[in-house]
């Protein structure tokens, strides 16, 4: 699918009032959904077949209301009915199931908390500035974002990971890489691979835990790091920047970009997956356009940018044969959302590159309390 194509809450341009109300309106199911979460109710019905007299006082709510959200949610296929009853459907009963293995309960909560946030933009579109910008980033709250992004990227990461060739690699880099998933499903692709990821502490930390499970997680490494005032230690054969760039600004941007080369061996590789515009006037995909949001609400300077923006960056960093990853359409985290960049020349003179230390929040950009799509 290519940059022009349309996808998402907007399946077509508003031209006419029609069109405006429809795209308004597209909130209603999104309520309906969030609505049953909040009620916990998936977790309630479990395996079971429940009538809506029963289940309402289960959950404590009114027949009446009960009725018509469990109605739109099998509508929506998230319940099925067999004339009075209700029961889950295999989504409801695994991902939205609290008592089930696969229930991705971290991410759901970050996702539920976004209905009111987004209903704060308009505060955000006045300051120019994130939401409770002037709250600290707890390691608790650090701690269940981590474990969020793992939920997100659970599938995703495998399927990316099968499709970039890292024959020949010894040693990647997953820069700024929270739970380390991606790190993990290029561990598991390539058994000669060492990988090391890099976050605040409190991000390791559910990195270890998920490491633990995996058979290849004896081949991760853990680096705490502030990339944007150190410079990063050692020399790595690539290089992984997932979902970080939209955190940062223009500027940080560069400067990373620059100590990622001086961190890459000659002919290194950096592939940075990220939510890029692809199209000339900076609009489309409409995915990444409408992510710049979450950015305005929950960082202090993030946004999203172009591919050729950013390799206007990586050349300047010092990049060479800066290219687009296409990945199999279904299975990419963005569309067409992978640049790779070459390292040139010597290991001595990519160190030479290094530039002074930037200011930054020491990774306080990465307090987004909803950056989860």
């Amino acid at each position: 699918m290519r940059a022009d194509d349309r996808r998402g809450p907007v399946s077509r341009r508003i031209a006419t009032f029609d069109d405006l109300r429809d795209a308004i309106t597209a909130y209603r199911l999104p309520r309906v959904l969030i609505a049953a979460l909040e009620l916990n109710l998936f977790t309630a019905i479990g395996t079971d077949s429940w009538t809506i007299p029963d289940l309402a006082r289960d959950v404590k709510v009114s027949e009446r209301g009960l009725a018509i959200l469990c109605r739109n949610l099998a509508m929506a296929g998230v319940l099925k009915k067999t004339g009075e009853t209700y029961r889950n459907s295999r989504l409801g009963a695994t991902a939205l199931n609290a008592h089930h293995p696969a229930f991705r309960g971290d991410y759901l909560q970050l996702i539920t908390s976004h209905w009111a946030d987004w209903g704060r933009l308009l505060e955000s579109v006045k300051s120019g500035l994130p939401l409770d910008h002037d709250e600290p980033d707890e390691p608790d709250y650090r701690r269940r974002f981590t474990w969020a992004m793992h939920h997100r990227t659970l599938e995703t990461a495998p399927k990316i990971a099968a499709q970039i060739n890292l024959r020949g690699a010894r040693t990647l880099l997953d820069l700024g890489g929270g739970p380390g998933t991606y790190a993990m499903a290029f561990l598991a692709k390539n058994p000669t691979l060492r990988a090391t990821v890099c976050d605040r502490p409190a991000a390791l930390d559910v990195a270890k835990e998920i490491a633990s499970t995996h058979k290849a997680g004896a081949r991760l490494a853990y680096l705490p790091l502030d990339v944007m005032t150190e410079d990063i230690p050692g020399t790595y054969n690539v290089i992984w920047y997932s979902n970080v760039l939209h955190i940062y600004s223009p500027k940080d941007n560069q400067a990373l970009f620059r100590h990622a080369l001086a961190a890459l061996n000659p002919g290194g590789r950096l592939l940075i997956q990220d939510a890029f515009l692809h199209d000339r006037n900076g609009l489309f995909p409409e995915e990444a356009s409408l992510f710049a949001v979450s950015m305005l609400l929950f960082t202090e300077r993030g946004n999203t940018y172009s591919a050729a923006e950013t390799r206007a960056w990586l050349m300047d960093a010092g990049f060479e044969r800066i290219r687009v990853l296409r990945m199999k359409r279904g299975t990419e985290d963005w569309e067409d959302g992978i640049l790779e960049a070459r390292s040139p020349g010597t290991n001595a003179e990519t160190r030479a590159r290094r530039t002074g230390s930037v200011k930054s929040s020491r990774f306080r950009s990465l307090h987004l309390r909803g950056t989860g799509r």
